[in-house]
């Protein structure tokens, strides 16, 4: 099975306990999702990230094809950390860490994403198609987080992968 992997991170002007606030509500994932996709939370978006969370999504990721996507919160570290994993839906393994760190006046915020897809060999080919939409949605994501938020007034290193 091939992992494929994407790393981002942005910085944000917010405190700590601000972001943590915003992004441990799974309702306002869809305030940071392309329009396109449609996004539509089903169930389990009722309280706060919490490990063991379930949550169920409707989304329209690649030519408007509906699919039914349920991921768990499988760990969570309050105000440091959450991960979400894909127990049903699209790919072969998506495994998704969210990490906050209060440094340089705000919040960096780190997203570690590692997926594999089904097709076995013809993997690769369909990666193609779905690694441009998964940068597509995390470049929409950091434009709507600087509309949010604020844009950074100055230009900050960014901490690289260990």
């Amino acid at each position: 099975m091939k992992l494929y992997r994407l790393y981002t991170t942005q910085w944000l002007p917010l405190s700590l306990d601000e972001a943590w606030d915003f992004f441990s509500s799974p309702r306002n994932l869809a305030k940071i999702t392309p329009p396109d996709m449609r996004f539509e939370i089903l169930e389990g978006a009722d309280r706060k990230t919490f490990a063991g969370q379930l949550i169920r999504y409707r989304v329209r990721p690649i030519w408007n094809i509906p699919m039914s996507w349920t991921t768990e919160i499988t760990h969570c570290v309050d105000r440091e950390y959450f991960v979400d994993e894909q127990r049903f839906g699209p790919y072969k393994l998506w495994h998704h860490l969210h990490r906050f760190t209060e440094k340089d006046g705000g919040v960096w915020m780190e997203d570690d994403l590692h997926y594999a897809l089904y097709g076995g060999p013809f993997a690769p080919l369909a990666n193609a198609i779905v690694e441009p939409r998964v940068k597509q949605i995390f470049d929409y994501r950091t434009v709507k987080l600087e509309e949010l938020f604020g844009k950074p007034d100055t230009i900050r290193l960014r901490p690289t992968a260990s």
